[in-house]
């Protein structure tokens, strides 16, 4: 089905603010790995040979991944609304595992290096380290944290563990941090050295520790204290799908957009454990926020029965799924299934004319479609419903350009189940849609 109307044409809102961030990230550590370079050496050399110096100087690299770690999961909202927290998730999970490694061949290098020239071994010269040189003993028991904490983050044993049980095996990271801070600053070199190098690494845990507290802890509270979020309406839209309205006070000040996320928690006896990632199913209009979940899980199932009035904690906005990264006046929507909850918010957002693809395997599983085709109208926009089985691919490229012939010039927002999605973003390399146009997000943080 399409309806055509000709809609003016709109500047793009905002040019390249990811670039920006990631820029800003990159010079900030490679200017805190210099730094640290800078202070290693000159804390000198003096010790008992090679193996020692380069145990050291890992063990100080895996402390600066320690830090570059918590700024990444600290949930800020500047960084999260240009980069995303799903690209902040994938670093995350690689730059834990550099940690793992760089703290790994810490332990080995000192433990040989101190060994050497002794009848003891490298075992046997960590037991005494811990019984003997204070600090030691709390590296030892970060260290074993963190093996535990890479093991069950490996995709052999995430995808056979309950994500509660997953974050929560996570929550002591933040202990392993505290015992690799106190651990460093017992016996760290370039402590007892240098007032400048102890001044530098007390400001890269402040502001590191700092930054989680304020982003995982402040603001979430402070939002909530302010905004005092209920429920007012559960409306279901089909018979495995329903909408929430949420309802606060000066919800007009909330600085959420089209297309992002909340990690939502309702307030009941049996529910409040939980916080699922529901995207915006409308745009913002400071007065109510709205989201839509289909019965994926006990969880979203549950959802029909949560009653009006109750109280919601609410994490968020999240995401950077927003119209602050267009690079064009014109746009494609692409949504697959429930995907298509941050497309129909964005379409409601976005101007400039827009296509609209909205991928189903029935017309029954097509959610909010009415809301869709009148709001498509209303700006408008062309709007595709696609139907039928998964292959033959019925998003292909030449399926595509059939569709929208110029969509090389146009900004992409894609949503969808992880396959559809896949399948669709390597559809439009072989169109030569440009990366920078392309725009999608992965709730990985949630599994």
């Amino acid at each position: 089905m399409t309806t055509t109307v000709k809609p003016p044409t709109a500047p793009p809102t905002a040019i390249r603010p990811k670039v920006v961030a990631r820029t800003g990230l990159y010079a900030v550590l490679a200017a805190n790995v210099v730094a640290v370079a800078v202070f290693f050496a000159q804390a000198g050399f003096a010790a008992s040979n090679a193996l020692v110096v380069l145990g050291r100087l890992f063990g100080l690299y895996g402390a600066l991944l320690m830090a570059f770690q918590l700024l990444l999961v600290a949930r800020l909202p500047w960084l999260d609304r240009r980069i995303g927290m799903d690209r902040l998730t994938s670093w995350h999970r690689w730059t834990g595992f550099g940690i793992l490694w760089t703290l790994l061949a810490h332990a080995v290098f000192i433990a040989f290096g101190y060994a050497e020239g002794t009848d003891v071994g490298p075992i046997g010269t960590i037991v005494d380290l811990a019984e003997t040189t204070e600090g030691v003993l709390r590296a030892v028991v970060a260290l074993g944290i963190i093996i535990v904490v890479g093991a069950v983050s490996g995709r052999w044993a995430r995808r056979r563990l309950a994500y509660e049980t997953w974050h929560f095996i996570h929550f002591y990271t933040y202990v392993a941090v505290v015992l690799a801070i106190t651990h460093q600053v017992a016996v760290g070199t370039t402590f007892t050295a240098s007032s400048v190098a102890r001044t530098y690494w007390y400001g890269v845990w402040t502001v590191a520790l700092g930054a989680v507290v304020l982003g995982r802890a402040v603001l979430p509270l402070w939002r909530n204290l302010r905004h005092q979020f209920r429920v007012e309406a559960v409306v279901p839209e089909s018979d495995n799908v329903v909408s929430i309205y949420i309802t606060g006070r000066d919800l007009d000040k909330l600085p959420a957009r089209a297309g992002q996320f909340f990690l939502w928690r309702f307030l009941t006896k049996d529910r409040w454990w939980q916080a699922n990632p529901f995207s915006l199913s409308a745009a913002p209009d400071g007065r109510t926020l709205r989201l839509t979940a289909k019965a994926a899980g006990a969880g979203s199932a549950a959802l029909r029965h949560v009653k009006p009035g109750t109280r919601v904690f609410a994490e968020g906005p999240y995401g950077a799924f927003t119209a602050l990264h267009r690079t064009r006046p014109e746009s494609v929507l692409i949504a697959g299934g429930v995907g298509v909850t941050p497309i129909r918010a964005l379409l409601e957002e976005l101007h400039g004319h827009a296509v609209v693809i909205y991928r189903v395997a029935t017309d029954r599983d097509a959610v909010l479609y009415d809301e869709l085709r009148e709001l498509a109208h209303a700006k408008g926009a062309q709007l595709h419903l696609v139907t039928g089985p998964v292959q033959p691919d019925r998003l292909a490229p030449a399926e595509l350009l059939r569709m929208v012939p110029d969509i090389a010039d146009r900004d992409v927002f894609l949503c969808g189940p992880p396959p559809m999605m896949s399948a669709v973003l390597a559809n439009l390399r072989e169109l030569d849609v440009p990366k920078a146009q392309t725009h999608f997000e992965r709730f990985s943080l949630a599994g």
